[in-house]
This record gives C-alpha cells, sequence and structure tokens, in this order.
C-alpha cells in the first residue's frame, strides 16, 4: 500500500513558482524609437540647439553667397554691434515669456529710461552718474508697476504692458518734449552716458562695450536661471503656476520680481542705446519690443512658457543680424530681410509645437 504524498506547504509552492519563472528582468518599453522621435527628444532637452543650427547654417549659406567678405572680423563684429541693443531687450523679454507672460512695453522703457538719463544731467544739472541711477529706478518701477497689475490684480500680461506701452510712449514724449539732446553735448559734458559705445580693437575686430555687456548678461542670465532656484521657480510659474504654488513657490513675489528685473535690463538697453546712437533721441527704438519678440521666438523660446534657453535668445538675435547683414551684403532689396525673418518665425512657432509633443 502507497503511503500518501504529503501536501505541499505555500512556502514550497512559492519557492516551486519562483524556480519556473522566467528570469529575464521585466520591460515597459515599447517598440524602439525612430530616428525622429529621438531628434524630437533631444531638441526637447536642448531647446538652444535649434537656434544654433539655424545660426550656423545661415553663417555658411550667406558665406558661399556673398563670399570671404561676409567673414572677415568687421564684419562678423558689425552684427554684434547691431544687435546688441535688441539682444538686451530680448533677455528681458526672454525671462517674462518664460512665466507664460509677454511683455509689449520693453522698448517704450528702454528709450524712457535713456530720456530720463539725458534729461536728468541736461535739464537739472545732476551728476551724469546720479541720472544714469535715477533712469534705473524709472524701468524698475515701470517693471513693478507691470508685475504687480499682472501678480496681485492678475490682468492679462498682454493686456497689462500694451497699455503700459502706450502710456510710458506717451509720458516719454509729454516729458521730452520731443527733444533730441545732442551727441556733441553729450561727448563734451556727460561722456559717461556714451560709455558703451566706447570699442575696443582686435586686428579687424571692433567690439563696442554695449557687445561686451550683452554676452556678459547673457552668460549670467543661463546661469542664474539653471543654478539658482530663483530660475528654476521662473521655469515652474511658466509650466504651471498653480502646481508651482501648491510647491511652496511664492509665485507672485517671483512673477514682480521677474518684471522688475526686465524694467532694470531695458534700462540698461537704454543706457546702451545712448552709446550706439551718440545722442538721446525719444524716438529711438520704436520697434525694440517687435524686436524682441523675434529674437525670443526665433531663438526657441516657448511662448506658453516654462521651456528654453537664454542662450537661444542670443542666437535668434544674432540670426536676425545675419540675415540683414547677409541679405544687404548678397543686393537684395531690404524688404526680404522682413520676408525671410517672418517665415523663420512662423517655423520656429511650428518647430516648437513639433518639439512639445515629445513632453506629452
Amino acid at each position: 500500500m502507497t503511503q500518501p504524498t504529503p501536501a505541499a506547504t505555500p512556502g514550497q509552492d512559492y519557492e516551486n513558482a519562483l524556480s519556473a519563472s522566467p528570469a529575464e528582468v521585466a520591460s515597459f518599453e515599447g517598440p524602439g524609437k525612430t530616428f525622429m522621435q529621438r531628434g524630437r527628444e533631444f531638441l526637447h532637452g536642448n531647446p538652444a540647439a535649434v537656434p544654433l543650427i539655424v545660426l550656423l547654417a545661415s553663417l555658411v549659406v550667406f558665406g558661399i553667397l556673398v563670399g570671404s567678405k561676409f567673414f572677415s572680423a568687421f564684419a562678423l563684429t558689425l552684427i554684434l554691434q547691431q544687435v546688441a541693443i535688441t539682444g538686451i531687450v530680448a533677455t528681458a523679454q526672454t525671462l517674462v515669456i518664460l512665466t507664460a507672460g509677454i511683455d509689449l512695453s520693453v522698448g517704450a522703457i528702454m528709450v524712457l529710461s535713456s530720456v530720463v538719463m539725458g534729461q536728468f544731467t541736461f535739464r537739472y544739472g545732476l551728476p551724469a552718474e546720479l541720472a544714469v541711477l535715477c533712469g534705473f529706478a524709472v524701468g524698475a518701477l515701470c517693471g513693478f508697476i507691470n508685475g504687480f497689475l499682472v501678480a496681485y490684480v492678475r490682468l492679462p500680461p498682454f493686456i497689462v504692458t500694451l497699455g503700459m506701452w502706450q502710456v510710458i510712449l506717451a509720458t516719454n514724449f509729454l516729458y521730452s518734449a520731443n527733444e533730441t539732446i545732442r551727441a556733441q553735448d553729450i561727448s563734451a559734458e556727460a561722456p559717461i552716458l556714451q560709455f558703451f559705445g566706447q570699442s575696443i580693437r582686435f586686428g579687424g575686430a571692433v567690439l563696442t562695450y554695449g557687445v561686451i555687456v550683452f554676452v556678459l548678461l547673457v552668460m549670467l542670465l543661463w546661469y542664474v536661471l539653471n543654478h539658482t532656484a530663483w530660475g528654476r521657480h521662473v521655469y515652474a510659474i511658466g509650466d504651471d503656476p498653480d502646481a508651482a504654488e501648491l510647491s511652496g513657490v511664492r509665485v507672485k513675489p517671483i512673477l514682480v520680481s521677474v518684471y522688475v528685473l526686465g524694467g532694470l535690463i531695458c534700462a540698461l538697453a537704454g543706457w546702451a542705446l545712448i552709446g550706439r546712437l551718440g545722442s538721446v533721441s525719444p524716438t529711438a527704438g520704436q520697434f525694440a519690443n517687435i524686436e524682441s519678440i523675434t529674437a525670443v521666438v526665433i531663438g526657441g523660446i516657448s511662448l506658453f512658457g516654462g521651456r528654453g534657453s537664454i542662450l537661444g535668445t542670443m542666437f535668434g538675435a544674432l540670426i536676425v543680424g545675419v540675415f540683414a547683414l547677409g541679405l544687404r551684403l548678397w543686393g537684395t532689396d531690404p524688404q526680404w530681410t522682413y520676408l525671410m525673418i517672418g517665415l523663420l518665425i512662423i517655423g520656429a512657432v511650428a518647430i516648437d509645437q513639433w518639439i512639445r509633443k515629445a513632453a506629452a
């Protein structure tokens, strides 16, 4: 008579099942990604890559079309001189757009700050150094008003800055009485106002102090945005302000600080504008707001906020400068410059929409 087989214990069942199970690690990845998908993910993680590629490609194309004179040290540094003012204003615009806002008053703030610097020096007799500080204070005040209305009154950034653009523009003309301060007078009595127009030479290259401060400003803001808590909060607000607030970010003060810093940068651009023109003109820089948005969009900064690199803004400004100078040297009608830049803007927004799908 056979002995009954003892019932397996739960522990033995577990051991038997474990020994019979596959040894491979579970994988939840889908089928292999295509080249386009990998490229989109790369561009999503490196937002400055697209404008850098466009910049290098445009340099090559115009180098072929125009010839060696396009790559001369003088021509390349001339591009930097032409885009320095727009580039400085575009850095202020970048900060605002990263928070999913927009600032249409940046150009007006720049011009009003430069007018204050000139008028306080020549109308009131203040030392030029003190007048420059007053110009920065005006820029910060304009930025504070924008930021307060956006953050605390909760008005749309587009409407707030559109209205402030008109207010500041009118204030500029009423205060200055549309009076231009001549370059000769500034050079004789307040040369510090023209500081950013001074240049240094390296062979055939000519670099103004305005160009140098533009590059240094971009490097500083790149570090702040990528390596400080304030910079991470700016991106978080642009990506999702409600989620940022729930995670402990002080959304309203950060927003105000962004607009105030933008106003200060616009005042810096106003000082550099005096150096570029040599004079103080209330009619200068009328299209700086549009030009700054152009540089930001071409530079790959998402208009929806939360994505982009300040380096892309610099590349975007340089792309505009390369097209402007390249087409001029090639002998084309100036209207072709606007046509090409318009196509670049549309293309940049389309590429941004395509790249955003990588995060979906």
